[in-house]
């Protein structure tokens, strides 16, 4: 029978890539529950600060849901979230082709920065958040480097329309930072606000 004191952990994305970063350092959530909320920029909000705001709102958002509260009291919250940025303008998550050519063109040839924020809620119901930036150069892409990425469809939900752990690969010249951040979950701050919220 499971220790009722041993705490549950509780994702709040339905990311497989999350999913698959957090199985390579050992850690299967308990329960995956998505949350949906309005992920509209604020008016002047930086990249940055969306992130963060956005992560902490899906960890809240799925702190009611009825599956988490089954759970019981001993439960914790993972929740994170990615965010474009090319200076302080937020690139979108690509849903069609034209939103991903659009970002591949602006980031062509320079560099631009990932925003990847987690916010954990421990069983006291206090939420701690973590951002990690990371620089990203892109080589000058050409028109048929654009083309061909478009048509893999790798883009498709993607924040600035691009995966980096697929053939977005080769389009990086330089990264300062955290790579598994880029593909969606900064492993060490995780792990860092996971085992500061109590979690084994």
């Amino acid at each position: 029978m499971a220790d009722p004191q041993t705490p549950k952990l509780v994702l709040a994305s339905a990311s497989p890539r999350r999913l698959q970063l957090l199985d390579q350092v050992g850690l299967q959530p308990d329960l995956l529950n998505p949350t949906d909320i309005d992920e509209t920029p604020l008016r002047r909000e930086t990249p940055r600060r969306l992130s963060l705001r956005l992560a902490e709102q899906k960890a809240k958002a799925a702190l009611n849901a009825p599956l988490v509260r089954a759970l019981g009291p001993q439960t914790i919250i993972l929740a994170a979230d990615t965010v474009v940025g090319l200076g302080r303008r937020v690139l979108p998550k690509a849903e069609t082709p034209e939103d991903a050519l659009d970002c591949l063109r602006l980031l062509s040839g320079r560099s631009h920065w990932v925003y990847s924020s987690i916010a954990v809620v421990s069983p006291s119901g206090s939420v701690s958040t973590r951002c990690c930036e990371t620089k990203v150069r892109f080589k000058r892409l050409s028109r048929e480097d654009m083309t061909t990425y478009v048509k893999s469809e790798e883009w498709r939900g993607k924040a600035g329309g691009y995966a980096i752990q697929g053939r977005a690969a080769a389009f990086v010249r330089d990264l300062a930072g955290s790579h598994s951040a880029v593909i969606g979950l900064p492993l060490h701050e995780t792990l860092q606000l996971l085992e500061g919220a109590g979690y084994p």
